[in-house]
């Protein structure tokens, strides 16, 4: 029977385990792919705590952990076309990605292209698609400057590079460690350093003509000293705080698209260098604890991929 990383209810991480699971059979509108590669995210671990999407509280447990995948179709279910058995593609998981086999929803997969890795691709639908969406968002015209916290980790360092392709100015707000790699993204760093008037001083002696958008991954403090920089408070967006928290601040969450068409945009933004994925650190499916471990921690640099042996 195909392996597959769960978690059997909600909680800490007592919950995970290595297990083995039957072959999911793709329903109407989906397809199932030999996982050759899966992205780790930081609501990976939230799901496992309870945090719930629409309809995720219909699922039975055990769940499969991860919500992007990258691999080869091996079947394709009722009403499905443009994929056929054998297609290298890369979507956002029906039913978790941490796992031999997965089900993917064919209305958010697309062809791998060529040269793109298994393990790139698998970056793409959750971290650079959720970046590209808070860009388009924030609709921001080329030669403004961006602020981006968090800008160290999977979803950052793809808002800095796509902003930057774009042609914006980007402010990168990360921890001191995570310089030497915001910079090499085309940023200028300001590091944490204590929440308050400290922040938000160093931002602007960072850029003295200003801040036009705010693309929060944080939340907290951060996003609250983030706001006070913003003269049009529409302009501030996060992936990093509860609806309430920055709509008491005048700004909105990032609305995510979940369309083809976004993961053929980030796609071919990869493939022309203008988006890399800085893969830091891979794990095998059997050591899939640790990956999640290494995200939820909080301290990551760039993204984590859990990679499948064929």
């Amino acid at each position: 029977m195909p392996k597959a990383y769960v978690y059997t209810r909600h909680g800490g991480p007592e919950t995970e385990a290595l297990t083995e699971l039957d072959r999911p059979s793709p329903g109407p509108g989906e397809i199932l792919i030999a996982v050759r590669a899966a992205g780790v995210n930081p609501v990976d671990w939230k799901l496992r705590k309870g945090f719930l999407r629409p309809g995720e509280n219909e699922r039975p447990f055990p769940r499969v952990f991860g919500s992007e995948a990258a691999g080869v179709v091996a079947e394709v279910g009722a009403g499905v076309t443009g994929f056929a058995v054998g297609d290298e593609v890369l979507g956002s998981t029906a039913s978790g990605g941490y796992a031999e086999f997965a089900l993917l929803t064919a209305d958010v997969t697309v062809h791998k292209p060529a040269g793109l890795s298994f393990t790139d691709a698998a970056t793409l639908p959750v971290a650079a698609a959720t970046a590209y969406d808070g860009l388009r968002q924030l609709d921001l015209p080329g030669g403004t400057t961006l602020l981006v916290t968090g800008a160290g980790g999977g979803v950052g360092s793809a808002a800095v590079q796509i902003a930057r392709a774009f042609g914006l100015r980007v402010v990168g707000v990360a921890s001191e460690g995570k310089r030497e790699f915001v910079e090499s993204l085309g940023a200028v760093h300001v590091s944490y350093g204590p929440s308050g008037p400290g922040l938000v001083e160093r931002v602007r002696a960072a850029v003295p003509d200003g801040i036009d958008g705010v693309y929060d991954l944080v939340g907290g403090a951060v996003l609250a000293d983030a706001a006070e920089l913003l003269k049009d408070r529409g302009k501030l967006i996060t992936a990093g705080s509860p609806l309430d928290a920055v709509a008491s601040l005048g700004g909105a969450r990032v609305e995510r698209a979940r369309t083809a068409a976004v993961l053929e945009a980030v796609a071919d933004l990869a493939v022309r260098g203008a988006l890399k994925a800085h893969v830091t650190r891979t794990f095998p499916l059997e050591q899939a604890d640790r990956a999640l471990r290494a995200v939820e921690d909080g301290h990551t640099l760039g993204k984590i991929v859990i990679e499948v042996a064929a």
